[in-house]
């Protein structure tokens, strides 16, 4: 029997990980280099297994032309325009009322931090309707996803079993932190992470087609 729901925040409920990608791409052509889209790829849903930075990457590339916390400054002010444009991705809002209506718990498990999780969440005004937010702070350094550490963190904090929770992921880490912590998981590629092969234990192309009533009997 499902108790809980578990939700990705980056990509899954707001799209945050196209607009950032997109920026670096253009950031990186202006000067005459192409961002390594595979490492990037590494990076997105966690940083368990990549330290990969485009700023000091591309700052490398130039000879040192450029200074890595001015562009890290431009990358995060485009970035965050477009973001903050960005509307809650389909059907995430109608899955949650839908769980609050039958009793389930609903969380958060993010490799991003609180600041980042807990602010978009509270300009979007749906901070309240989360039991609990786990984020990279709350556990130990390195082991953010893939690790499957932020998971059994909030199974603890819902107090349900792994058996009893669902999990909604948009990446190839989060997919597999998810199944490293025994959860069936619910696979919601974006447009970035469509390309990267995500697939969970259901995949859908947006939680726009899929109800709680159809949860229950997959």
């Amino acid at each position: 029997m499902i108790k809980a729901l578990i939700f990705d925040f980056d990509g899954l409920i707001l799209d945050t990980e196209t607009p950032e990608v997109l920026v670096w791409q253009n950031i990186y052509k202006e000067n005459g280099f192409e961002l390594p889209i595979e490492e990037w790829e590494k990076t997105v849903g966690g940083y368990g297994i990549s330290d990969f930075n485009p700023a000091r990457h591309l700052t490398h590339l130039s000879g040192g032309r450029f200074d890595p916390v001015a562009l890290q400054a431009r990358y995060r002010l485009e970035a965050d325009a477009i973001i903050h444009a960005n509307p809650i991705l389909p059907g995430v809002m109608d899955l949650i009322h839908a769980a609050q209506a039958n009793g389930l718990k609903v969380a958060i498990g993010s490799s991003s931090p609180h600041s980042w999780v807990d602010d978009h969440t509270q300009r979007l005004d749906i901070y309240h309707h989360f039991d609990h937010i786990v984020c990279q702070d709350d556990v130990a350094p390195g082991r953010t996803k893939p690790h499957p550490d932020i998971y059994l963190k909030a199974l603890e904090k819902l107090d349900v079993e792994n058996t009893e929770a669902v999990v909604f992921e948009d990446s190839p880490n989060g997919v597999l932190a998810s199944k490293r912590a025994g959860v069936f998981v619910v696979a919601v590629p974006n447009p970035l992470t469509i390309k990267m092969n995500v697939k969970g234990d259901l995949t859908v192309s947006s939680l726009a087609e899929l109800s709680l009533q159809d949860l229950m009997e997959r």
